[in-house]
């Protein structure tokens, strides 16, 4: 890979050790992938961030780093609500050792905002080269506002991060942002159903770019439930719903294929992977309106979406429901060993591997009756 002088500078350590490993992280990456170059980057997003997925050795090694990142920067969901811990029953060890942890990304410069939706925070512009390791993030940025992205590790997002630079392979590149695969809906689909057919499909396409032929439009919200469904089950980081050239192989999707929700009797509902936006908050005030809950209701969602909805929370709290930031159920150790129903293929792939817990999927409507009767 061909570097600029600058680069080879950074890499002989002549701007500190720091820089000099993240650097070599980076040219290691470019070597495996036959990257000819370095890109510059305008944002990057780490992974890495919950105590319950790092631990120990996670925190220790942000300890031995130092330095300050050179473009912005947020954190993946930590492990609990800054201010709501108590009230998700975590303990105060986890508590300090969280913190411990987003004191070291501070330190480095990078905000704080713990989300797997940073673009609702700052939404990045069509082409522009991020360095982002949320796999629902990056599917968002690459379909749905056309910017450019791998999706990264903890390790080389943060390299990039302190360098501003990213190797210039994979869905960077033009020839691989084209779509593998066609998938046909012939049938109506809305709100949940979206995950739930993420779920189904990036099982059947697993890495490749699918194309959609959809009865109608999906909304952003619904892309985003598609894409993260996908990006778990299986490692989909790019897809398109646009016309284009039609690819030669074609999947067809039945209803009973995407039908895949359950009855089961949960004993906590979580709603909120990946966050939820401003209007699906304010969708779920509006099933909620009038009703108590007669069993934990969670919804997750970053705190700037938050601070611009306290009226919408308000009316979601009224039932007795909770609406916690920063973290989500995957990543919190409040949600583990539990039967947990979720309107998300995301949470319904990553509920038992992550958090040993037996998840099954709703509709949202569906989750809001289960969390209202006793």
């Amino acid at each position: 890979m061909h570097l600029t002088r600058d680069e080879e500078d950074i890499l002989a350590g002549e701007s500190g050790a720091v820089k000099q490993k993240a650097m070599e992280i980076l040219v290691a990456l470019g070597d495996i992938y036959n990257a000819e170059r370095l890109i510059p980057i305008e944002s990057a997003q780490i992974a890495g961030v919950s105590y319950k997925t790092i631990g120990e050795a996670g925190l220790e090694y942000l300890t031995d780093l130092s330095g300050k990142v050179v473009v912005p920067t947020m954190l993946n969901p930590m492990g609990m609500d800054r201010y709501k811990w108590r009230q998700m029953g975590i303990d105060e060890t986890f508590v300090e050792r969280q913190l411990a942890i987003i004191r070291r990304y501070e330190l480095l410069g990078i905000d704080a905002q713990c989300t797997c939706t940073p673009y609702y925070v700052n939404a990045p512009r069509a082409g522009a080269h991020l360095s982002w390791a949320e796999s629902s993030a990056v599917s968002y940025a690459n379909s749905v506002l056309g910017a450019r992205t791998n999706r990264e590790g903890g390790p080389s997002a943060l390299a990039a991060a302190l360098v501003g630079k990213t190797p210039d392979y994979g869905y960077h590149r033009d020839e691989n942002r084209v779509p593998d695969i066609s998938v046909r809906i012939d049938f109506p689909l809305a709100g949940s159903d979206f995950g739930a057919l993420g779920y189904v499909v990036g099982k059947m396409v697993k890495s490749q770019v699918p194309q959609f032929s959809f009865v109608a439009p999906p909304n952003a919200d619904e892309l985003k439930a598609l894409g993260a469904a996908m990006a778990a089950s299986g490692s989909v980081a790019l897809f398109f719903t646009s016309e284009r050239a039609m690819p030669r192989e074609i999947l067809e999707v039945d209803r009973s294929d995407v039908d895949i929700y359950s009855s089961s009797e949960p004993d906590v509902v979580v709603l909120g992977c990946p966050h939820c936006s401003r209007s699906e908050l304010a969708g779920i005030a509006r099933l909620l309106e009038g009703r108590t809950v007669a069993r934990p209701l969670w919804i997750c969602t970053s705190r700037f979406v938050a601070d611009r909805s306290s009226s919408v929370i308000s009316r979601i709290e009224a039932s007795g429901a909770s609406v916690i930031c920063d973290t989500c159920m995957i990543v919190s150790p409040a949600f583990e060993k539990r039967r947990m129903m979720v309107n998300s293929g995301k949470a319904l792939e990553y509920g038992p591997s992550l958090c040993n817990s037996h998840t099954f999927i709703g509709t949202t409507a569906n989750c809001i009756t289960a969390a209202c009767t006793a």
